[in-house]
């Protein structure tokens, strides 16, 4: 692209973003949005480089931004919806706008692009697998038995096996993982539990929502999966634990277990090397399960 165009892009992108920008963070994404005539980048590096320059300078004029993730697929979805052209580049502004209100975004701070790309991707598998388990939690419907909805009594159990766990683990860092088994997909969900001096434990409440539903929908469909937990702290050795779920409950995992689910690769099965100065132990007893809010049928 010729260096005098420079400006005029910068006018065009101006005037595309309104305190949000989507953001194409791939190759495959951008090479799909080359096919309209008025997107007008040559290629995805140098799309990057002019987006970059765009967020420095709105910061530098103390302009707040967002980070979006725009999916050309959903684009085209949401013109066929709307009725509006593809083609044109209001078009993309509203999506972009809609994206702001219901997608998943980051701030921007000011890190480079390649460090803030990652953190908007996990943000949006971490909302789409929110969305996906929340709805498949919600089509369980009533218990033919007892009448009391599956979805939402799954989820007040899965909510309160969580505060059990971080409750009866060591004090630190914790970094918990709970996958769950299913078609077409297995899905994974991480929490970060941070405790800080005073003991207070920091949660994410965007991260506690998706991972209590992927748990909740492991216990409500007696689904194989489980659940490992990660304790870091000052001047110790890392400590990881884990259960299995088994039907509705979360049953122990012995040191060997753990050792051997935390060093098996969980996409290939390939056996990973353990790493050193980490203890793998029996996880913190859990009490009376059954006492627990939640499904028994």
């Amino acid at each position: 692209m010729a260096r005098t165009d420079h400006r005029a892009v910068r006018r065009v992108l101006r005037r595309e973003i309104a305190g949000t920008i989507g953001l194409l963070t791939d190759e495959h994404d951008f090479r799909v949005m080359r096919r309209y005539r008025t997107f007008t980048f040559d290629d995805h590096p140098t799309y990057l480089g002019q987006i970059e320059a765009l967020l420095r300078t709105r910061a530098a004029e103390g302009t707040h931004t967002t980070l979006a993730l725009f999916d050309p697929e959903e684009f085209a979805a949401f013109c066929t919806d709307t009725g509006l052209d593809p083609d044109n580049p209001a078009a993309r502004t509203r999506f972009t706008a809609e994206l702001a209100a219901t997608g998943a975004t980051v701030p921007y701070d000011g890190r480079p692009l390649t460090d803030l790309v990652p953190v908007l991707v996990d943000e949006a598998v971490r909302q789409a697998t929110w969305e996906y388990a929340s709805t498949l939690l919600a089509r369980l419907g009533p218990c033919p038995t007892c009448g009391e909805d599956i979805g939402r009594a799954s989820f007040a159990r899965a909510s309160h096996l969580l505060t059990r766990i971080l409750d009866a683990a060591p004090p630190g860092d914790r970094h918990l993982v709970c996958s769950v088994s299913g078609e077409p997909e297995t899905l994974i969900t991480v929490l970060h539990a941070d405790r800080d001096t005073e003991g207070t434990t920091r949660l994410d409440e965007a991260e506690v929502l998706e991972f209590t539903s992927v748990l909740a929908l492991g216990l409500a469909t007696r689904s194989p999966g489980g659940l490992v937990m990660r304790t870091s702290g000052p001047g110790t050795a890392d400590r990881v634990c884990g259960w299995r779920l088994r039907g509705d409950r979360l049953t122990p995992l012995t040191a060997a277990e753990v050792f051997d689910a935390y060093c098996t690769d969980i996409e290939s099965g390939d056996l990973i090397s353990p790493e050193s100065g980490v203890d793998y132990c029996t996880p913190p007893d859990l009490g009376d399960q059954d006492a627990a809010p939640g499904h028994h049928h």
